[in-house]
């Protein structure tokens, strides 16, 4: 009979536990876009690291405006940004087709993005980067 009482305790009390959490994800999305489209990297990486979240663990669940983090950085004219989550990402995502079925590459090449920074950082990456002095 103790069972039952406990048990509803702890239903009520994880019910409570998991609703901020829920708001603080939202939140932490909200800000990754902002900073995403205002080109803002230290700010970015700063919201990274006191949330304790990997960009690499995170990449492909977060959508702004429908876009991922790399689309949305070329959107926004956001080099710096675009550049820092390239680098970031494992080769193997940078290579993966996203939700509409095409690669990063493949959407930037129809977009027009073929002389972006961005462009260049994910060719680096992907080991086919033309021009890499260093």
């Amino acid at each position: 009979m103790r069972l039952l009482p406990v048990a509803i305790a702890a239903l009520i009390g994880s019910s409570f536990v998991s609703v901020p959490a829920i708001a603080d994800t939202d939140q932490l999305v909200a800000n990754i876009c902002d900073y995403v489209k205002s080109d803002d990297k230290n700010r970015l990486r700063k919201k990274m690291k006191e949330s304790r979240v990997k960009l690499r663990n995170v990449y492909s669940s977060i959508s702004c405006d429908g876009s991922s983090l790399l689309r949305t950085a070329y959107k926004s004219n956001a080099g710096n940004v675009g550049e820092f989550i390239a680098k970031r990402m494992p080769s193997s995502d940078l290579a993966a087709p996203e939700a509409d079925g095409k690669a990063i590459l493949d959407w930037a090449s129809a977009n027009g993005y073929d002389a972006s920074e961005i462009t260049t950082a994910i060719k680096d990456r992907l080991g086919g980067g033309a021009g890499s002095d260093d």
